[in-house]
């Protein structure tokens, strides 16, 4: 059993691994085919269908997957996963809509018009037929999933690739890329569930798709929020400062996007044995508090690392039409290694389950980064917007300092 979860847990980092890189890859051929003004477009669309697909997770894998657990019969749970997909769509659709109704008011270029209805797309796919990757992790097999997303990441690469030797300059293309990658997964998995599951007969239940929404509400509110305040910023820069200048500080975003996507993979395999397996109190508080030290002085020293080794990351990835991302990355990457602390201290209330904690952090975040960043970018643009980076961040590890230490076991009760 204990190799099969080794096994399991591998397959998962291994995905997200190959997600980085491939990532890397793709985003410095945007760069370079679509150049400053185009990518910057590219990249304001991207950053308003991940704020509007958060809509999607009505009910994540933390609600659907305990439940799929207790329920062993496959009729049963298959009714399950069609009441999570029903809810997700639902959500997916309200999120399309809210996107288009957010282009409609502030009226962007037809090219980010163009490149957010494309990659909207994956707001109606995505999530809601990931239903079957939570059927899959109820059964300790993600390797299946892991094999389809791949799949799918690859034919994505090939067709920005393909694009790109041709000559395409246009995002449009591009952007279907990438609505394809979610079309192929979608596929893949479907069929797979179909293939092994026979048993697909439920009946619609009120009170079933209730408790789904109130179980995983917290959870939801948490994810839009947090997305909400990890993109604002580029929100509010967009129509304060040129194309160019937007174009730097995405590629700078989108470098320390993959850079501190690293924590939550070392958080992923470092928790289940040294938090989550613990059942004294005393000893996963230490734990996390030794993690988050850890962890956040290793993401210190990587973003010192790209800081110094930012003109060359930058001339690599994008080209010399970008040189205006090096200063902004040399001040950001470091302080990026907030969000290293802050998500080795969000397993306190992972361990604890109170998803309360979550959604009040971000929604101080959101609410500080964002009147910050409506004072600041006006004034100094790009500066003003990676100041309003380093506090949000900021203030996430305050907060998940705050419960830690509020939280740390009583001496009486640790000697008891």
């Amino acid at each position: 059993m204990r190799r099969r979860v080794a096994g399991n847990l591998l397959w998962m980092l291994a995905e997200r691994g190959f997600q980085i890189g491939v990532g890397i890859g793709v985003v410095a051929v945007l760069a370079r085919a679509l150049g400053p003004s185009g990518f910057a477009h590219f990249q304001y669309a991207q950053s308003i269908v991940l704020i509007a697909a958060s809509f999607a997770l009505v009910c994540g894998a933390e609600v659907v997957v305990p439940r799929l657990v207790a329920t062993t019969a496959p009729a049963s749970q298959h009714g399950l996963l069609a009441h999570a997909f029903v809810l997700r769509l639902a959500g997916g659709v309200t999120g399309y809509l809210l996107m288009c109704a957010y282009l409609g008011i502030t009226a962007p270029e037809k090219e980010v018009w163009h490149a957010a209805l494309w990659l909207g797309i994956a707001i109606l796919l995505r999530e809601p037929f990931g239903v079957v990757v939570a059927w899959m992790q109820s059964h300790t097999n993600n390797r299946p999933g892991t094999l389809f997303s791949l799949a799918a990441l690859s034919v994505k690469a090939i067709l920005v690739g393909g694009l790109f030797a041709a000559g395409v300059r246009e995002i449009t293309g591009y952007a279907a890329a990438f609505a394809l990658e979610v079309i192929v997964l979608a596929v893949l998995l479907t069929s797979y569930y179909f293939v092994r599951v026979h048993d697909r007969d439920y009946t619609w239940q009120v009170g079933q798709a209730r408790e789904l929404i109130t179980a995983g509400a917290l959870f939801w509110i948490s994810f839009i929020l947090m997305m909400a305040a990890r993109r604002v910023d580029q929100l509010v820069l967009q129509p304060s400062v040129p194309s160019a200048d937007f174009g730097a500080y995405a590629a700078c975003m989108q470098i320390l996007d993959n850079f501190t996507m690293v924590a939550s993979i070392l958080v992923a395999g470092i928790a289940p044995t040294y938090v989550y397996a613990r059942t004294a109190y005393a000893e996963a508080h230490a734990s996390i508090g030794r993690i988050g030290l850890g962890i956040g002085v290793l993401g210190l020293a990587g973003g010192v690392l790209i800081a110094g080794c930012a003109p060359w990351i930058v001339r690599l990835l994008y080209g010399s039409a970008f040189d205006a991302t090096v200063t902004l990355l040399r001040v950001a990457a470091v302080a990026s290694a907030l969000i290293f602390a802050d998500v080795a201290l969000t397993l306190l209330a992972v361990y604890l389950r109170k998803p309360r904690w979550v959604a009040i952090k971000w929604a101080l975040v959101l609410v500080t980064t964002l009147a910050f960043d409506l004072i600041a970018i006006p004034r100094y643009g790009s500066w003003g917007a990676v100041a309003g980076y380093a506090l949000g961040n900021g203030v996430a590890v305050l907060v998940g300092l705050a419960l830690w230490w509020r939280h740390r076991p009583v001496r009486e009760a640790v000697s008891a």
